[in-house]
């Protein structure tokens, strides 16, 4: 009898990894969730996922979740889809360096704290899948998303750097870019923000509360914000095609982007992205 195919998916507390997840786990695979809060472990568990917890701010956790999961598995893992962290906003002039510090503990090193752990092991077995859930602010940045773009251009420099690396091992690097997905991202984000930026004395404080108020009369609705299905759709395809891609671009406004990077002036794109907030 054919052994599930396995994965490790972060962040599915609530949006983009929890969807995945659960969808993943109905088209026959062995998921095995993370989450920080008690709570979020026990609902993950009641829906018949396996959940850990997991906070890439502490390699401890990360080490854990690694010997948790290959102890249930053999020793072996065919995916892993890098998924969690948070959005820290604010101007780059008002994030302190121990802001941006936690915001790259949980946005980039330990992603690669968890990947460097798991490559050994579909080394070992002559085959795997590693997904890295990005953003089109890895190609695009946007004002007041510094720390966030920051992180996500990093990640997309590093894992493309070990695409590369892994050519002819049967080892598969993906980037998937979203544009705006339907999640609690930005709501999480609110609480960074209040946590690290003194907007009161800022110089963008007028900024700061048109996106205070947007957020606060329940932020932009647009047809052109789809929910995380469209994520899990180029997920699938990572994860069982014959011939993945190193970039997946979901949501028509990340589309847009990512074409006028290419084929715009560099001095016309980044004016027109200056407008965006």
């Amino acid at each position: 009898m054919n052994e599930l195919r396995t994965i490790i998916v972060t962040g599915t507390s609530s949006g983009i990894g929890a969807h995945c997840a659960r969808a993943l786990k109905t088209e026959g695979w062995r998921v095995f969730a993370t989450a920080r809060r008690p709570e979020d472990i026990t609902a993950l568990e009641a829906d018949g996922l396996e959940a850990f917890y997991l906070d890439y701010r502490e390699p401890d956790s990360i080490a854990r979740l690694v010997e948790d999961v290959l102890a249930r598995t053999g020793g072996r893992l065919d995916a892993l889809f890098n998924n969690g962290g948070y959005s820290q906003p604010g101007a780059v002039e008002d994030i302190s360096v121990a802001a941006l510090r936690e915001q790259f503990e949980a946005n980039f090193f330990g992603w690669h704290d968890l990947t460097t752990r798991i490559v050994p092991v579909m080394r070992a077995q002559g085959h795997g899948r590693i997904v890295h859930c990005s953003s089109i602010m890895g190609l695009a940045p946007f004002k007041y998303r510094g720390p966030y773009a920051a992180s996500k251009h990093a990640v997309e420099g590093l894992m493309l750097c070990m695409r590369s690396e892994l050519l002819g091992s049967g080892i598969h690097v993906s980037l998937i870019e979203p544009g705006p997905i339907k999640s609690k991202i930005a709501t999480n984000a609110l609480t960074w923000f209040l946590k690290n930026v003194d907007h009161e004395n800022s110089v963008h404080k007028a900024a700061y509360q048109e996106q205070l108020d947007r957020l606060n009369a329940g932020g932009s609705v647009s047809r052109m914000k789809p929910g995380p299905e469209a994520v899990h759709a180029v997920l699938r395809h990572a994860l069982l095609s014959s011939k993945p891609r190193p970039h997946y671009v979901v949501t028509l406004p990340a589309k847009m982007g990512a074409a006028m990077r290419r084929f715009l002036p560099a001095a016309m794109f980044y004016r027109i992205l200056a407008t965006r907030s």
